[in-house]
């Protein structure tokens, strides 16, 4: 897959077939979404592209909603790539973008920079200053600019939706079966190793403690994880592990924190990054009367996660 981020750096593609969104999660919906576009593209010997936004339009159009993304650009763009698009191009949403008119949107940003042969399109899509722009102007410019138009099918269009909302929530209720499954795909973080207090090796569970500096990203909600874990420097081996978040009570923490117990591991990792793959919520965070009490439950945590994953 060819990444772009230059729209003035395009090169001319072969019978574009093009669809536009934030593809947030790249979930099951997104998936069949993807998959007609490549089926189209292959009927007409094309290319397929997606435009997507970097930042998310809403932390531009409405910084205050505290929108959290389920992927970063990064993460987004190594799920498409493993779909077999062809293109991605990743637009600046900057506010001058936002207030382009609706026939400027199709004339100086679609037209001149893709010359698209087939759009495929949602019929509740909205672009342009104040998204004055609609699927029937669409239609009605298709005409002049001579292009197609395909429009994403309501139940489609309508699972897309309703998915992403869904698995936002599942993520923040700590529901990774909810949220793996309408995924399609393990839900995963990374994080920096920062060094900690380092309670956990007292008691004989070591922890990495993990800084996720994607401001935009969101985290499960507090609890005790099964997950899979793979270090940037060894990016094909998967360790087995188990993840606290939250702010231990019993020892009275003040701060929530991420924490990763890696199984069998004792290597030094502090300032390495690590890819965290969520696969089952064991727990709430509790307080217990003492730390021998914690490190029997972590006892159980561990048996429970080996057997989860």
């Amino acid at each position: 897959m060819q990444v772009y981020r230059n729209t003035d750096l395009l090169p001319p593609f072969r019978n574009a077939v093009l669809t536009i969104g934030t593809f947030d999660g790249v979930h099951t919906g997104h998936q069949q979404l993807i998959a007609r576009m490549k089926k189209r593209a292959a009927e007409v010997n094309g290319e397929s592209v997606i435009i997507t936004f970097d930042p998310h339009p809403r932390t531009v159009i409405n910084a205050a909603s505290g929108i959290r993304l389920i992927n970063s650009m990064d993460e987004k763009i190594e799920l498409l790539a493993g779909m077999g698009i062809d293109c991605l191009v990743i637009v600046p949403f900057t506010e001058k973008f936002a207030q382009l008119s609706a026939e400027e949107y199709i004339s100086q940003f679609l037209i001149r920079h893709f010359q698209p042969h087939t759009l495929i399109i949602g019929y509740d899509h909205h672009f342009g200053k104040g998204r004055s722009g609609n699927f029937e102007l669409l239609k009605q410019q298709s005409a002049i600019f001579q292009y197609q138009l395909m429009e994403i099918p309501a139940h489609l269009l309508d699972s897309i939706s309703v998915s992403s909302t869904r698995i936002r929530e599942a993520i923040g209720e700590g529901d990774m079966d909810t949220a793996n499954h309408l995924l399609g795909y393990t839900f995963f973080f990374s994080g920096e190793v920062m060094e900690g207090n380092k309670l956990g090796r007292t008691i004989g569970y070591p922890t990495a403690n993990l800084a996720v500096t994607e401001k935009f990203k969101l985290i499960p909600g507090d609890g005790v994880y099964a997950v899979d874990v793979e270090i940037a420097d060894e990016p094909d081996k998967r360790s087995r592990a188990m993840m606290n978040i939250g702010f231990r009570p019993t020892v009275d923490g003040s701060k929530r924190l991420i924490e990763v117990n890696i199984f069998n591991f004792e290597r030094t990792i502090y300032g390495k990054s690590v890819k965290v793959f969520v696969k089952k919520f064991l727990r709430p965070e509790q307080k217990f009367s003492g730390l021998e009490g914690l490190r029997q439950q972590l006892a159980e945590d561990k048996r429970r996660a080996n057997l989860e994953i």
